[in-house]
């Protein structure tokens, strides 16, 4: 996650600062949070997943691997970006024109640079929330989805999302070339980030589809989930639902930015819980059955 407006800090001007370790056995259809949990830490074993770093490519594969074994159709969607070349996974069971995109960035951020230990910030963020938590559960959302034939769904994972102001690079590369690539139309758009925190506070984000988000927040707060899901727009972020919705594509970005690890060298497991994980996948799915 990246650069944003905190909307009760500025009330009158905004300014804008710019489906365990391998394929579950599980049987159910219902959401497993520790299914997730796991494959938080299979992507933490990887290392660091920067563009061009070993663990970036072994996360490429390794997603493939996983959602190929489902059962979905996976492309690699290649871009170039200065002089680098970069992924998208995108997985999809059918050729559906109108079909809902759920999505995640994998890559982690280079520099820890909100570190608040100053000889820290070169070093690299390990990323268990912001990064492996959306993948997480996305894979394990493509485990339950295999073998739904009623609902149109592509599982889109984004590459160097989370790498600006790093050098001259900018934010939401992965995403942008995507949306600007886009041959079909999507029904909507739901992005997820940083969802895997102990202490779950996802508040509405100011630029999504209010309707999009109202909806959501109703099935949380249908299954109990009320106090995490906080209808209050607490922030206005630069994430990878904004191509989307600078296209006119409904979209709404889950994640809880109340994090104080966010790009720091502790975003490590021990501040994961499957819960917030079950959470957020929980309601996503409730959401899709309706769709």
């Amino acid at each position: 996650m990246n650069k944003f407006i905190k909307s009760f800090f500025i009330p009158v001007l905004l300014t804008l600062i710019s489906c365990v370790p391998l394929v579950t056995q599980t049987k159910t259809k219902e959401f497993n949070g520790t299914n997730a949990y796991d494959l938080i830490i299979k992507q933490l074993s990887f290392g660091p997943k920067f563009p061009g770093s070993p663990g970036h490519q072994k996360e490429v594969e390794w997603i493939e691997e996983q959602l190929l074994k489902l059962g979905w159709q996976v492309k690699r969607q290649y871009f170039n970006y200065k002089g680098l070349t970069l992924t998208n996974l995108i997985a999809h069971k059918d050729s559906s024109n109108n079909p809902i995109i759920l999505g995640t960035h994998f890559d982690t951020r280079r520099f820890a640079d909100h570190d608040p230990i100053i000889q820290n910030r070169n070093l690299h963020v390990p990323g268990a929330n912001d990064g492996a938590s959306g993948v997480a559960v996305l894979l394990e959302l493509a485990r339950i989805l295999a073998d739904d034939k009623n609902h149109f769904c592509w599982l889109v994972f984004f590459d160097r999302e989370d790498q600006g102001n790093t050098s001259d690079w900018d934010w939401i590369q992965g995403s942008s070339y995507f949306v600007s690539t886009l041959e079909v139309n999507p029904k909507s758009a739901i992005i997820i980030d940083m969802i895997g925190d102990r202490q779950l506070n996802i508040y509405s984000e100011g630029f999504s589809n209010k309707t999009l988000q109202v909806d959501i927040w109703r099935e949380a707060f249908e299954l109990g989930f009320g106090e995490h899901f906080i209808s209050e727009n607490k922030y206005f972020l630069i994430d990878d639902h904004k191509p989307f919705i600078d296209k006119g594509i409904p979209s709404v970005l889950l994640i809880d930015f109340d994090y104080p690890y966010w790009h720091t060298t502790q975003d490590t497991l021990d501040k994961i819980s499957s819960e917030s994980l079950k959470m957020v996948g929980s309601t996503l799915l409730k959401w899709i059955y309706k769709q």
